[in-house]
């Protein structure tokens, strides 16, 4: 039998137990928020439930528990996640058509499909660019990854599936839309500063065969960015218009998280070809993803699906499976409002710690579940974007 310093269940109920309640009355244990406790390998893994209209300030609370978990000697590790209990007989979206009808589409042999073969997509058909939005010249599609909400894995998603289309044979380039608080540069592991071409052109930066653009490589990680909406909006349109991008299949754009000026902005001005939106299990994070297919809904921009992320555990000693988040609620809201389910990522330590670390899972375990996970949910983003730039092209008819 191995020693050592082995953490209890009961040494991190007591120390939870040290952490006051909403308004400060009980503590977090007997007021029955904390979800049940799972450990492996020093890493600790439990969710607390909260009202879901107290979800932001209750914030505190969720880093509050995870610290007083990590100061526990033996404790290498913890994740913590907040969840909310849907209110019985709250409200539900009626199910809105999409924007267009479904289509069954069969997409034969598009030059860049790399042996996918017949895409058959059950979802609305990408339209093309509205009038007033421009297209980048040599960018076949650009894809928004966006959530309701921060905390979710936007950005990890993002850079994942990104990874996940180069992976698949395509020319992929990625832009992190997120002014305030970008993180390709850490995600990607790449420092130092972009070099300028002629007229002012931005030759982006690269890494694992992605070309990459991010405020994070023209302003210090430290520097607070004070900036009003048309400054952003600004930056926005210069990271995406004045980049020497080349020829690409698929850009993605890592949106900031929620459904702000930014978000339309965003929405509104670029010529997307879709978007996907990621959530938890959690129904706190589902309240906030209605929000965002609602936003893109507005602007008429394609919905490719919804992408459950932290969908259950896998233990990494024993490979048992634990939905210690709650599990299944993305798939099944997804169906609610009529927006295709991409798939789902399992929750793992391995995912963050490669993700901080600037080697994510797909690169780094390309072999491993949850890359071939992000593989799939690729493909079936490029089929629903690769097929409807098909319809739309003009059928030649000889007689």
């Amino acid at each position: 039998m191995r020693m050592g310093n082995v953490v209890s269940k009961e040494q991190v109920t007591d120390a939870l137990k040290t952490v006051r309640g909403p308004d400060l009355e009980g503590n977090i244990v007997e007021l029955g928020m904390v979800s049940d406790i799972f450990i492996s390998d020093g890493k600790v893994y439990f969710s607390l439930t909260v009202p879901a209209e107290r979800a932001k300030e209750l914030e505190p609370l969720r880093m509050a528990a995870e610290r007083v978990v990590k100061a526990i000697s033996g404790v290498k590790g913890a994740m913590v996640a907040l969840t909310a209990d849907k209110k019985p007989g709250a409200s539900q979206p009626a199910a809105r058509p999409a924007a267009a009808a479904p289509a069954h589409s069969h997409s034969h042999g598009h030059a860049h499909d790399h042996g996918h073969g017949h895409s058959h997509t059950h979802a609305p058909a990408a339209a093309p660019a509205r009038p007033g939005k421009a297209g980048i010249p040599g960018i076949h599609a650009i894809v928004a990854v966006a959530s309701g909400k921060g905390g979710v894995g936007k950005s990890t998603t993002a850079v994942n599936l990104a990874l996940a289309l180069k992976a698949n044979g395509l020319r992929v380039g990625i832009l992190d839309a997120d002014i305030y608080g970008p993180s390709m540069p850490r995600l990607l592991k790449i420092s130092g500063r972009p070099t300028q071409l002629e007229g002012k052109i931005i030759k982006p930066m690269e890494n694992y065969g992605i070309k990459v653009m991010s405020m994070g490589f023209l302003v210090d990680e430290d520097v607070a960015m004070i900036w009003r909406g048309p400054m952003v909006q600004s930056a926005l349109m210069q990271m995406l218009r004045e980049v020497a991008w080349g020829d690409l299949d698929v850009l993605v754009v890592d949106m900031p998280p929620g459904t702000g000026d930014a978000q339309l902005t965003m929405a509104q001005q670029v010529p997307l070809a879709g978007a996907v939106i990621v959530s938890t299990p959690q129904d706190l994070a589902l309240i906030d993803a209605r929000k965002a297919v609602t936003m893109f809904r507005k602007v008429e921009v394609p919905l490719l699906g919804v992408v459950e992320n932290m969908s259950y555990f896998i233990a990494p000693d024993t490979g048992k499976r634990y939905d210690i988040f709650g599990h299944g609620g993305a798939r099944a809201e997804a169906g609610r409002i009529n927006v295709p389910f991409l798939g789902e990522i399992p929750l793992t330590m391995a995912i963050r710690e490669l993700s901080d670390a600037g080697t994510p899972i797909v690169v780094s375990e390309p072999d491993g579940p949850q890359a071939v996970a992000y593989r799939e949910i690729a493909r079936s983003v490029w089929d629903q974007v690769s097929g409807a730039a098909q319809k739309a092209a003009p059928a030649m008819i000889f007689e």
